[in-house]
């Protein structure tokens, strides 16, 4: 339930709830939906935007829903469905409102005391106590100034998430030919924005050798809207002074060719929005820069979850939303017993496979709430490669890849083998993945 105190003389209100859900984006509504709907349980959600919905409100193309809904519908429709879901079921939503900090004083080690965070809005300042707190503030797109590329600073230098910003929220003018920088996804999402906004896009360029999407799409892309790929290739200079003039592309060889545009979009390389979690002393995964979390989305800071984007950085909003709506059995049982592990047993990544979520497993309870763990790989791997899952030099899991996998493509791992870690061998070392060819 939510309570409200009397105002103190400094001015700051100080208020209980029992949930606390900082992020408004699917995973954070998903959640609140399902433990709203529960009864007996107050649960406030807030976000510093204006609106909430996170980055699907910004997407007006097709295809969100398709898979934890079933039925496509645009971004925005698909941000404004988990919104009411939340309302209805009884959870209190605010937007515009700020988390500056934890308010419990220091991280400690291991991170205890009471669940208490300061925040800001135009209502003024608050203090807000809860039983739970859930950390669903989502990733952003690494922008051209930490990606370390060299040249003028001109105007027309976006990311995807600053695009659809300024296309769609606050519809400004964008120049005539524009670069994409990134094959993934939501490169070949930016495309579509740039033609929406009738903006000709004049390449797509990638690092890697091949693009990282399905087939299909980028076949459309290619053919029906003639937008090339160039492979093996990244952006060595941007040119220009008021306005971007061009980009200087330099491949691995030496090469180097200049391709007149004055747009460029800064796509992928995704960033945890992790600053609260790492103000709080929660322990960060070194591989995602997410918090590092167990199977039941548990951080090492007893009461505090994380859940959706925030993980590991960009997988699809139904995904996110899922994880959201697994994470409230676990919340549930925290409010009930309020017990944490004594003990979580790591697991690793050997190269080429770059991350993988959750990363601890509790040796008492391995169950993992998404069924499975989601993993990404730096270099393409063969079909018909396995992932060996191991411990202590004892093999656990096989489980061949027959399609192979691709960078920046969601890979998944079964969690069947996780039954057979026992708690009295919580001693024996990490958990493994290695990839057998």
């Amino acid at each position: 339930m939510t309570h409200e105190q009397p105002t103190p003389p400094t001015g700051r209100r100080e208020r209980a709830v029992d949930v606390l859900v900082v992020g408004a984006g699917p995973a954070g509504l998903a959640l609140a939906s399902r433990l709203a709907a529960t009864g007996g349980v107050g649960v406030e959600v807030v976000d510093r935007e204006d609106e909430p919905g996170g980055v699907p409100r910004h997407c007006l193309h097709a295809g969100f829903g398709t898979r934890d809904l079933r039925r496509p519908m645009t971004g925005p429709a698909y941000a404004l469905h988990w919104a009411d879901a939340a309302v209805r079921a009884g959870a209190t939503l605010r937007t515009g409102v700020t988390v500056t900090g934890w308010s419990d004083g220091p991280p400690t080690d291991p991170p205890t005391g009471p669940l208490a965070v300061d925040v800001t809005s135009p209502a003024g300042l608050e203090r807000i106590t809860a039983r739970a707190v859930v950390l669903a503030t989502g990733a952003r797109e690494r922008p051209r100034s930490t990606r370390l590329v060299p040249g003028t600073r001109p105007a027309g230098v976006f990311t995807t998430g600053e695009l659809q910003r300024t296309v769609r929220l606050h519809r400004r003018p964008l120049g005539r030919r524009a670069l994409v920088v990134g094959a993934e996804s939501v490169g070949y999402s930016a495309v579509r924005t740039l033609r929406e906004a009738g903006v000709e896009v004049v390449a797509m360029v990638t690092e890697l050798p091949h693009h990282q999407v399905s087939p299909a799409t980028a076949l459309d892309a290619r053919l029906r809207h003639g937008v090339p790929l160039l492979v093996g290739a990244r952006v060595g200079e941007l040119l220009g002074r008021g306005r971007l003039s061009g980009v200087v592309l330099r491949r691995a060889d030496g090469r180097s060719t200049t391709v007149a545009c004055d747009t460029v979009v800064f796509t992928g390389d995704w960033i945890p929005d992790h600053e609260l979690a790492r103000l709080g002393g929660i322990t960060l995964d070194r591989a995602t820069r997410g918090p590092a979390v167990d199977g039941a989305f548990r951080t090492d800071r007893a009461g505090v979850f994380a859940v959706g984007n925030l993980l590991r950085g960009i997988e699809p909003a139904g995904t996110a939303a899922r994880e959201g709506l697994l994470a409230a059995g676990p919340i549930l049982r925290h409010l009930t017993s309020g017990t944490a592990p004594a003990a979580r047993v790591p697991v690793q990544v050997e190269a080429p496979l770059r991350w993988i979520t959750p990363s601890r497993l509790d040796p008492a309870d391995p169950r993992v709430a998404t069924g499975g763990f989601i993993l990404r790989t730096e270099t393409r791997l063969a079909p018909w490669s396995s992932l060996v899952v191991s411990r202590a030099g004892s093999e656990l899991h096989r489980q061949r890849l027959v399609l192979g996998a691709t960078p920046n493509r969601t890979l998944r791992l079964s969690a069947t083998w996780t039954t057979r870690l026992r708690a009295e061998d919580r001693d024996a070392g990490p958990v493994r993945i290695s990839v057998e060819h």
